[in-house]
């Protein structure tokens, strides 16, 4: 009797099928990943995941019918019930709306470019339930729509709530991840090990009534406590 827990449930939704066929390819050669289904849409994805229950989507954003951000929100927002985990892979110079997607729900995005044993590595980091944020466009992206992501009625208030309910070393591991730091490169910045760190992301996130470090980054940049320059 084997111990080997059981394989990653993927689903592919992507309106092009040489690319869908690409990931397909790669997640099925995993020994620890099983391909569902595809789906060429997001009100397809949408249908195939209600049907499938697939642990992780791998969501593009422009497609027709349904884009991926109203696919991720239906799938994965506050309202969605036993939501998948939502990777978005996106063209950073084209797709504007990741930000969109990040909030709507998803888990984490990478880029289309990145290279197959990032893209394996990122659904299995989404189906643990860590977030990923694509470390080298995280400042670039976010702060790039800094302005969009502070509502001038709000901001000032949740700024003071963060701060009143999280320390000062706690305080400083959120600016850390809303830089798109790993536990590891904020261990360095911290001089602390990275047991700590994972301590701190969880008390952030359950102090703050996060879901992952995702939602922290888009909450650490509508309330101002990071700088959207470089």
């Amino acid at each position: 009797m084997s111990d080997a827990p059981p394989p990653i449930r993927v689903l592919v939704c992507d309106d092009q099928a040489l690319v869908r066929t690409g990931y397909v390819t790669i997640f099925s050669a995993q020994p620890d990943m099983e391909v569902v289904g595809e789906a060429e849409n997001g009100h397809a994805a949408v249908q195939a995941t209600r049907q499938l229950r697939p642990d992780v989507v791998v969501m593009d954003i422009r497609m027709p019918l349904l884009d991926g951000i109203e696919a991720t929100r239906r799938l994965a927002g506050p309202d969605a019930v036993a939501p998948p985990k939502v990777l978005v892979v996106t063209t950073f110079n084209v797709d504007a709306y990741v930000y969109d997607a990040l909030r709507a729900g998803a888990s984490g995005f990478l880029l289309k470019d990145s290279p197959p044993a990032e893209l394996v590595g990122a659904v299995r980091t989404v189906a643990r339930g860590e977030a990923l944020l694509a470390p080298a466009v995280t400042r670039h992206l976010i702060g790039h729509f800094a302005e969009r992501l502070r509502p001038a009625d709000t901001s000032r208030r949740a700024g003071e709530d963060v701060v009143s309910l999280l320390t000062v070393r706690e305080l400083e591991a959120l600016r850390l991840i809303a830089e798109g730091l790993s536990n590891a490169e904020i261990a360095a910045a911290m001089f602390i090990a990275p047991e700590t760190v994972k301590t701190y992301v969880s008390r952030i996130l359950t102090k703050l009534g996060l879901r992952d470090r995702v939602q922290a980054v888009v909450l650490a940049y509508r309330t101002g406590l990071v700088s959207d320059t470089p």
